[in-house]
């Protein structure tokens, strides 16, 4: 058995869990922070930036399945090659940090450029559908990556959300462009679809509940100051997606 084997099942279970350590972080102690927490909170799969120390010290530390993600097609390409269990095109925060935005046609491009560089029968692919654009632009984008043969679309949308509130109101406002991404591209594509940006423990739930099989989370636990605080937080997260397996079980 693969061990993206179990990240796709957990999709097919609508609960996989992907906890991120960042597309831009090259900090290789709170890597190995976040792939512990992950490791023992039962992640479905973690996500690394491409850097080839980086990737050598998480497999060292898990048997989880390993995303690699870049905006580089030939970094994707190398990811492979150094034996990542996926590569994810995007997320598109070290981008929206220093004031660039990526349109629908940049993006599939560039997927035609990865998917170009790869084995894709060999390899399990994700990208990241654009948070900013509109929705009609990322539901046709959504479309032709799943022509393309993507395996997994992402959603985002924390970058352009409007935060005005403190505590779970905040919360829910951070999330909220990405879950509402998450609907309308649910309801569109047949691929599986996951809901990150913004995603917390508080707002989850809801993910789910818009159609996500799973979710990215990334900074809610990267950025705790103990390891038993990203732990305590990836694990409640794992919960939550346990619990929509139950609520669809019991809906079917």
């Amino acid at each position: 058995m693969n061990r993206i084997d179990l990240f796709k099942q957990h999709l097919k279970e609508k609960r996989a869990v992907k906890i991120i350590a960042g597309i831009d972080n090259f900090d290789i102690e709170n890597v190995k922070k976040v792939v512990s927490a992950a490791n023992q909170a039962g992640a479905s799969a973690i996500d690394i930036c491409a850097n080839e120390e980086i990737f050598e010290v998480a497999r060292q530390l898990t048997e989880l399945p390993l995303f690699v993600s870049s905006i580089v097609p030939e970094e994707l390409a190398q990811a492979v090659k150094m034996g990542a269990d996926a590569i994810e095109l995007g997320n598109f925060d070290a981008l929206y940090k220093i004031g660039v935005r990526m349109g629908a046609e940049e993006v599939l491009e560039l997927a035609r450029k990865t998917m170009s560089l790869i084995n894709k029968s060999e390899t399990f692919v994700c990208v990241t559908v654009p948070g900013h654009i509109c929705v009609a632009n990322q539901i046709d984008l959504a479309r032709k990556l799943e022509e393309l043969g993507v395996d997994l679309i992402q959603t985002e949308g924390a970058a352009i959300a409007n935060i005005q509130s403190e505590g779970a109101r905040g919360l829910m406002e951070a999330a909220q462009v990405s879950i509402a991404n998450t609907i309308e591209i649910a309801r569109n594509v047949d691929v599986p679809v996951m809901t990150a940006s913004g995603i917390t423990n508080t707002t989850a739930a809801l993910a789910f509940a818009a159609g996500a099989s799973a979710i990215g989370v990334g900074s809610c636990i990267n950025k705790m100051d103990s390891s038993l605080a990203m732990m305590a937080v990836a694990r409640s997260l794992v919960e939550i997606a346990s619990k929509n397996v139950q609520k669809e079980m019991i809906m079917a």
